[in-house]
């Protein structure tokens, strides 16, 4: 097999396994101030019934959570419904193979750390331990433990062996290169982003990304082939229950990249969409 075949072939294993790249949203998700026509709430609940794509604002700094996400959590993430509305015209190389997740719960650890900030901006850099209730509004901020949470993430899904590490661009947290065997890099980039209005019990996000797929064995040899663009639409919410107090409803949705022949018939039209529950469960010291 040449070299273009063999890279083929780590593409569509890469595709096949490209739900596990929907959890990266816990990565990179930043709020951002503009408002869609159509609330997330009501595409939550639209679903399967996606006819374009979100409105979203641009992508700048990192996503801050509610302070009720703080801290070191088991994650379950269970996918409960997969859709190819353009079918059997249209269908994903990765589509099919996903139906192995189906139904089967998969965990991963999770942090969500405070970090201090500075007239607005992150210092990128975490505070001390401190009580989350007894410190000031606008001295911390509550993000994605990013590179941690990617590399936990990934190797849930496509394992250890497959997934050498996740490097994020300490320059631009909506970066992330995901280093695979054989030299091969995945690299996300968060393009757009928007968050609901927050309360006490509900956190509301949306975001878009595109993924790279390179092959950087030297070098000289550093192509890049563009795989597609991703949409995350999640709401998580608070609950009584101690055992599992956060819970969420998480809907990614593919569409076509440029390159691909079906793309003007797919237009902005989702061509695979996966719907997956997810719970917390607070992780102990020691455990």
């Amino acid at each position: 097999m040449g070299s273009k075949g063999k890279e083929y072939g780590i593409w569509q294993r890469v595709q096949r396994n490209l739900l596990w790249l929907s959890l990266l949203a816990f990565v990179w998700l930043v709020c951002s101030a503009q408002a869609s026509a159509e609330t997330l709430k009501e595409r939550q609940q639209a679903f399967p019934n996606w006819q374009g794509k979100p409105a979203v604002g641009s992508s700048e700094g990192d996503l801050v959570y509610p302070k009720w996400m703080a801290g070191t959590w088991r994650m379950n993430s269970t996918l409960i419904d997969m859709v190819a509305p353009l079918a059997p015209e249209i269908v994903t190389p990765g589509f099919e193979g996903n139906r192995q997740f189906l139904h089967k719960p998969v965990s991963a650890i999770i942090k969500f750390i405070p970090i201090t900030v500075s007239k607005g901006r992150f210092l990128n850099r975490p505070l001390p331990p401190v009580r989350l209730e007894d410190a000031k509004d606008d001295e911390i901020e509550i993000v994605s433990d990013r590179a941690f949470n990617g590399l936990s993430l990934a190797r849930a899904y496509l394992g250890d062996d497959w997934v050498k590490s996740v490097k994020v661009d300490p320059d631009d947290p909506n970066r992330q290169i995901t280093f695979l065997k054989d030299n091969q890099q995945l690299i996300s980039t968060v393009t757009g982003r928007t968050v609901e209005a927050q309360n006490s019990v509900t956190f509301a996000t949306t975001e878009v990304f595109q993924q790279y797929f390179r092959n950087a064995k030297s070098a000289d040899d550093a192509r890049a082939v563009y795989l597609n663009e991703v949409e995350n639409t999640t709401i998580y919410r608070r609950r009584s229950d101690a055992n599992f107090p956060v819970a969420a409803d998480q809907i990614t949705a593919i569409y076509l990249s440029p390159q691909d022949p079906n793309y003007f018939k797919a237009k902005d039209k989702p061509v695979a969409l996966y719907r997956y529950q997810l719970s917390f469960s607070p992780l102990r010291p020691g455990k």
